[in-house]
């Protein structure tokens, strides 16, 4: 009966372990997209800045 405990919390540390990888996994994996999309949104406004400044300019 010991046994079958001992496998039961391991089992349960297994698996809190994985579930916890998974959960920084997706946290990272969600804030590069956010970055690259915050890159994007960057660079159109710098290209909207150079056309507005290119239009005073005229």
């Amino acid at each position: 009966m010991e046994y079958f405990y001992n496998l039961f919390i391991i089992l349960l540390v297994v698996i809190g372990v994985a579930s916890f990888t998974m959960f920084v996994r997706r946290l990272l994996i969600n804030s590069s997209v956010k970055n690259r999309r915050l890159e994007m949104i960057e660079m159109k406004l710098d290209e909207m800045k150079e056309l507005l400044l290119k239009e005073q300019s005229k």
